[in-house]
């Protein structure tokens, strides 16, 4: 269970109820708390928590968000297949138009994700 930050949205997933945990290795979310929480800062909604693959970061690579290749001025050493990563509402619903969306864990995946992606395309992609 999470509790939500000053400044954040209400920590609440998809299902209406508390956000779980996306990923801590690597550190996930806008907010870098490991969860996929979001608030008016995150102005990209990163509330989708994906994991991550192969194929999926090749696309975004392509697109040039590349989330693959280490970072160590950030201290990010760049996603893997498998590894859980907070997505970009937008950009979770573009790889769904484009056939290479990944794997999401709806609990770990933020309400406000609904104002982007239907509840019946997340459902498609459910990993729990």
């Amino acid at each position: 269970m999470t509790q939500t930050p000053p400044g954040q949205l209400a920590a609440l997933n998809v299902f209406g109820k508390s956000l779980q945990v996306c990923g801590t290795d690597p550190v996930t979310g806008f907010f870098r708390d490991g969860c996929c929480n979001t608030g008016p800062m995150d102005g990209g909604v990163h509330t989708v928590c994906a994991i991550v693959t192969e194929e999926f970061l090749a696309h975004s690579k392509y697109l040039g968000n590349d989330l693959s290749t280490p970072r160590p001025e950030y201290s990010f050493a760049g996603l893997k297949p498998g590894d859980r990563w907070c997505l970009c509402a937008a950009r979770f619903l573009q790889a769904h138009h484009e056939d290479c969306a990944p794997k999401v864990s709806l609990a770990a995946t933020h309400q406000r994700t609904l104002d982007t992606v239907p509840m019946e395309i997340l459902q498609k992609y459910a990993a729990d």
